[in-house]
């Protein structure tokens, strides 16, 4: 199995996909490196899957972990100062419950975390604030291991994708960074600008097709859902590997455009069985709380299968995962925290804990 992606524009001219039978496995990724020109795969190929564990992780100019910790050390400055030279007592665990609040963790996982963590320390007799520090990053491992899940592609011909998001959360530009890591692993990626309200979405889904020569299919009016409906067809008929459908922002309260949105997804279950494969959010970090009302109100309407956060570099709210993790636990599948290509990454619960506590 094989996981991963980024993004890319035109016709695909890109390396054939991994021969039936075979399993390739990736870690968080670096900036592809050049392909040979080859003509898109018309066989599926095997399922593979993001494998953040077992991939080579190269070294860029600067590591994914020390980006990492870098994006989210507004968020880690208000907690892992709390156990420096600290005493275990009630002001400690005061301390702590208003730094998780801080970092929009929410009523429910903050209360769940400390409850956890005094258990832990009675029951394991700890007697110094690094030791509580370590049972507390152990706590929160456990609380959001459960949002990792490998992106797996290869299931179906073409993997069909639906992705979603208020405006400024930056789907369009993460649907580019997924085409191109896509597309540095052997996948032939077709887009399809479902976006028709806003010329400005549909300019720039162009415009990543245009650097990273991938197909756009796109109208500058019309019904969204008959785009994404010919952006399925034409993937099947051309043996495309992926099809990513990016659909218009909107809040959550616009019901009728939720509606669409509900509609959308039935056009795109009528162009292919099964189809669309994955249902995505992609959310604004910085956003905190209101976050998590964005995941319920669009796994509500379209029961989604992954969520992509971006923008957590900078911001002081990301805390908001263990709020996901304990209301309503939609696997992470990546997560953001740059511009640059190699600043989207597959999110791994472990990893994030070290970079928020250090």
């Amino acid at each position: 199995m094989f996981s991963f992606f980024k993004k890319k524009t035109v016709t695909p001219d890109v390396p054939p996909a991994a021969p039936a039978g075979v399993a390739p496995t990736l870690a968080p990724l670096s900036p592809p490196p050049v392909a040979p020109s080859a003509p898109a795969p018309t066989e599926p190929a095997a399922p593979f899957a993001f494998d953040v564990e077992t991939a080579p992780r190269p070294e860029p100019k600067q590591s994914w972990m020390s980006r990492l910790k870098a994006g989210l050390s507004k968020t880690s400055a208000n907690l892992s100062v709390l156990f420096v030279g600290a005493r275990i007592d009630d002001e400690l665990y005061d301390e702590l419950e208003a730094a998780l609040l801080m970092s929009d963790a929410g009523i429910d996982a903050t209360e769940y975390l400390l409850e956890a963590l005094k258990r832990k320390v009675k029951d394991d007799k700890l007697l110094d604030a690094a030791a509580v520090k370590v049972a507390l990053k152990s706590l929160m491992i456990d609380l959001l291991r459960p949002l990792e899940k490998p992106f797996v592609l290869g299931r179906h011909q073409p993997t069909v994708m639906m992705i979603s998001g208020v405006n400024g959360a930056g789907k369009t530009t993460t649907i580019g960074k997924l085409a191109k890591h896509m597309q540095a692993h052997g996948q032939s990626v077709l887009l399809a600008a479902g976006d028709t309200f806003r010329a400005a979405a549909r300019e720039q889904l162009m415009i990543w097709g245009q650097r990273n020569n991938v197909t756009v299919i796109s109208q500058e009016s019309g019904d969204p859902a008959a785009v994404s409906y010919d952006a399925v067809q034409s993937g099947k008929a051309k043996g495309t590997n992926v099809v990513m459908i990016d659909t218009a922002g909107r809040l959550p309260t616009q019901l009728h455009l939720m509606n669409e949105l509900q509609k959308i997804k039935r056009v795109i279950g009528k162009g292919m069985d099964e189809a669309p494969h994955e249902t995505l959010l992609v959310i604004d970090g910085n956003t905190g709380q209101n976050a998590l009302t964005q995941v319920k109100a669009f796994d509500d309407a379209l029961q989604l299968t992954g969520l992509i956060i971006t923008k957590l570099d900078g911001t002081a709210k990301g805390g908001v995962l263990a709020a996901i993790a304990r209301v309503r636990p939609v696997p992470v599948y990546f997560i953001g925290i740059g511009e640059q290509i190699e600043d989207l990454q597959p999110f791994d619960a472990e990893e994030f804990v070290e970079a928020l506590l250090g």
